[in-house]
């Protein structure tokens, strides 16, 4: 599997949404996506990707899109 694919599955499966709904999944504008479910899709990302968020990070995780131009500039990982 992919990285894209595997980065996508994470937000597919935590928030029960087709491909065409990711790009508009944004952190208290999704009814499901609260403080709880954060830490969830922190601690997903984490392990998914082998890589350790600091506070800032976890803070700045604000959406789909934010989430994939973390993974690619700030961890260097290709999706």
């Amino acid at each position: 599997m992919s990285n894209i694919e595997k980065y996508n599955d994470i937000f597919k499966k935590m928030f029960n949404v087709s491909d065409d709904e990711l790009g508009a999944l944004v952190y208290k504008e999704t009814a499901e996506w609260n403080s709880m479910t954060q830490i969830a899709l922190v601690s997903e990302i984490e392990e998914q990707f082998d890589l350790d968020f600091d506070t800032d990070d976890i803070f700045l995780l604000k959406s789909y899109i934010i989430g994939k131009d973390m993974l690619t500039k700030k961890f260097d990982i290709e999706l």
